[in-house]
């Protein structure tokens, strides 16, 4: 039984299928999985644009075979995808599920980075339970409905808002188990954790199985507060993630701070630095000390292209002259693991967004300059994150991974970056879900109420 595309997303029932005459991205493609049989017959397969002609074949919800295109048996159930590329799901490992979709009753003013930490200051009054899951629900919707399978959400953390926020959190894990893996990371500026009070909120991260973090300022006490947070993760057994130099102001490098205090604890989790907008801003030789230290601590970075395009170099009536995205070439370059991610969605931070990971990706691609060639770009937003984000599904295609896959019509990178690709499919172990996303008048009343 063959499904032509003029009959896409349906995908045969049964647990045992082929996906045919597909594209699968090279960069995405695990070819060497240890301690499984290699892929046959892949070296001979024909190559186009980073891409690999091939059949896949799904059983029991897993990826059984990859193989080259003719090779699906003529009587065996398949869909032929007409050379339309298959994805792995995406892994978003940047958000801010508490803050989003407060647009609509709290806009910024003036779009400034300054009026969005007072507007948000302002709109938490209305941070109980029940509008925190709501919002949170509606933007983990909105990622499934996408095609994302693990999330990792910042939440503002000072003083009484931690307790709520953990308890929704708490909710949603449970909730979204079987869909979405949800990380959370404490939100606080660093010095919080040499009071009690941050040392209580480390315990209240420590029992939901989440990450410290924080915003990390220029101050004289910066290695101290450093300092204690590594401590306090090491003691717990957590891992880090902070907010790092968000600014355009080139006397920002706390990033090599961060290093340091990483070597110096010998702090053996996980660290991550998201935004690190200052080193675009950096002369040759401060950012390749920077580069330098961050390799060495083997500090992983997330970039928020377009957060961060929206709020950096922001004067009212004047045209932006800097893009406030960090130096993704050069990190690259450096080998040192970069992801992108979708940070704030429809909330002061920023206007728009919907926690889509092709969006995210086609702009990265667009703003940063990613193409020509793209090469292992695709894994900024699966590969890399699911990394750093110590998740057992590797972000990509390989044999014996749940088929947690996103099928698009696309043929190549061009056409996939040059429309939205609202048809696109999506498998969670071999079965196709629902992509409907929710609607934005769910949230009308949460306005209304303000």
């Amino acid at each position: 039984m063959v499904i032509s595309s003029a009959t896409w997303g349906h995908v045969p029932p049964g647990d045992s299928f082929w996906l045919t005459n597909a594209r699968l991205p090279l960069a995405l493609l695990d070819v060497a999985v240890p301690h499984r049989t290699p892929i046959p017959a892949l070296a001979s397969a024909p190559f186009l644009e980073d891409l690999l002609a091939a059949d896949v074949a799904i059983r029991a919800g897993q990826i059984a075979a990859i193989a080259p295109v003719g090779t699906a048996p003529a009587d065996a159930p398949q869909v032929n995808l007409a050379q339309g590329m298959i994805w792995p799901c995406f892994v978003d490992s940047h958000t801010h599920l508490d803050k989003g979709q407060i647009w609509n009753r709290s806009p910024n003013p003036d779009g400034s980075f300054d009026q969005a930490l007072a507007t948000v200051a302002k709109d938490v009054c209305h941070w109980q339970p029940e509008d925190l899951y709501r919002r949170m629900d509606f933007g983990l919707r909105c990622s499934y409905a996408h095609g994302t399978r693990a999330v990792r959400t910042h939440f503002d953390a000072a003083g009484p808002l931690a307790t709520p926020v953990l308890q929704v959190i708490q909710t949603l894990q449970r909730e979204w188990k079987d869909r979405i893996t949800l990380q959370a990371v404490c939100l606080v500026s660093l010095d919080y954790f040499l009071t009690p009070a941050g040392v209580a909120l480390a315990d209240q991260v420590a029992a939901i199985g989440g990450l410290l973090g924080g915003v990390a300022f220029p101050n004289p006490m910066l290695d101290e507060q450093l300092d204690r947070v590594f401590a306090l993760a090491t003691e717990r057994g957590l891992d880090l993630d902070f907010h790092v130099d968000e600014s355009l102001n080139p006397d920002d490098q706390v990033l090599r701070q961060v290093a340091q205090a990483r070597i110096r604890n010998d702090f053996q989790g996980s660290v991550v630095c998201g935004h690190c907008c200052a080193l675009s801003v950096q002369p040759p030789d401060v950012l390749n000390d920077l580069l330098t230290w961050a390799k060495r601590a083997e500090l992983g970075i997330v970039s928020l292209p377009m957060c961060n395009l929206y709020l950096q170099d922001r004067q009212p009536q004047r045209m932006p002259r800097y893009r406030g995205v960090t130096v993704l070439h050069e990190l690259n370059q450096a080998g040192i693991p970069v992801a992108i991610a979708s940070d704030n969605c429809r909330d002061p931070f920023y206007a728009y967004g919907d926690h889509d990971g092709l969006e995210v990706f086609t702009q990265a691609v667009r703003i940063g300059q990613l193409d020509r060639p793209i090469g292992n770009w695709a894994q900024a937003i699966t590969t890399t994150p699911a990394q750093l984000m110590g998740l057992s599904q590797p972000g990509t295609i390989a044999l014996g991974q749940p088929a947690d896959l996103i099928l698009f019509k696309a043929r190549t990178f061009n056409e996939l970056l040059s429309r939205p690709q609202g048809d696109r499919v999506v498998l969670r172990q071999g079965h196709p879900i629902d992509t409907t996303l929710p609607e934005y008048a769910e949230l009308d009343d949460l306005v209304r109420l303000a």
